[in-house]
């Protein structure tokens, strides 16, 4: 059995999401969410959302047990791109485009045997 949670659209740059998932990956849910408490990074704050929110979904829609609860699986994909172009001006009238990146996170949970 597993439980999956999702965050849509999140304003952060893939690159710096994927950075803190390789932290908690395979990882108990406990120490998971230690881990994303301890670490001086942007996207920590969401993750640590969205891994109470999988584990919530665990416990209230598949009966798991929450202290046998691990990172199974999380990924990080990129977002829509469509809305987000900012432009920046640079030397001589010209200009260079900056994008704003956003971020769809996927965080599963397994219960361990």
């Amino acid at each position: 059995m597993e439980s999956r949670a999702y965050l849509k659209q999140v304003r952060i740059s893939p690159r710096k999401v994927k950075i803190v998932l390789d932290l908690i990956r395979g990882k108990d849910a406990a120490l998971a969410a230690g881990i994303l408490k301890n670490t001086n990074k942007i996207a920590c704050e969401s993750l640590s959302k969205l891994l109470k929110s999988a584990v919530a979904n665990a416990e209230h829609n598949f009966q798991m047990n929450t202290d046998k609860l691990y990172v199974s699986e999380c990924f990080v994909t990129p977002g829509m791109l469509k809305n987000q172009k900012r432009m920046m001006p640079r030397a001589k009238g010209s200009a260079d485009t900056i994008i704003k990146r956003t971020s769809h996170v996927t965080i599963a949970l397994k219960e361990r045997e």
